[in-house]
């Protein structure tokens, strides 16, 4: 089993949000593992969340599984059943299709650092809080309206 150095691996904060969704994210720092993995089949990203920053926006995927294990530190996992605290070792799933909407944000006053697992069809989702959704075309209203300038979805983050 090959070992994925982490240090080598370039590090972005960068998003596909438009303004102002953008700016919660602005403390997130991720790391593409699939790719480097040679792994095709699913995706896989290494995220540290600074102190205050958020994952995402709370969302959901049509066609994809999600898979998130906390590493180190802890977050709050907000999604529709409510609040949890997510701490070292815990681990959340979320089917494709299930629209409930989750993102983690770091409450606390150091990083934590969690890696977040996809598998199946990126066919898009929503977004449970704020005028947003995404799909073949990218970041979208959710009555269909693209945001200026938005990204296909195959560039989402």
């Amino acid at each position: 089993m090959p070992r994925i150095d982490l240090d080598a691996l370039p590090r972005s904060n960068a998003t596909g949000y438009p303004a102002p969704f953008d700016a919660a994210v602005s403390g997130r720092w991720w790391a593409r593992l699939a790719g480097p993995g040679g792994l095709t089949q699913m995706g896989a990203s290494h995220v540290t969340l600074e102190p205050g920053a958020w994952s995402s926006q709370r969302h959901w995927h049509e066609g994809q599984d999600e898979l998130l294990v906390m590493l180190a530190g802890e977050a709050v996992l907000v999604e529709d059943e409510g609040r949890t605290l997510l701490r070292s070792g815990d681990v959340c799933a979320w089917p494709a299709g299930a629209p409930n909407g989750h993102c983690l944000i770091n409450e606390s006053e150091l990083p934590c650092t969690f890696v977040a697992i996809s598998a199946g069809p990126e066919r898009g989702g929503g977004y449970s809080d704020i005028d947003m959704a995404w799909d073949e075309r990218g970041f979208v209203r959710k009555d269909g309206t693209p945001y200026p300038g938005a990204r296909p979805a195959s560039a989402k983050t």
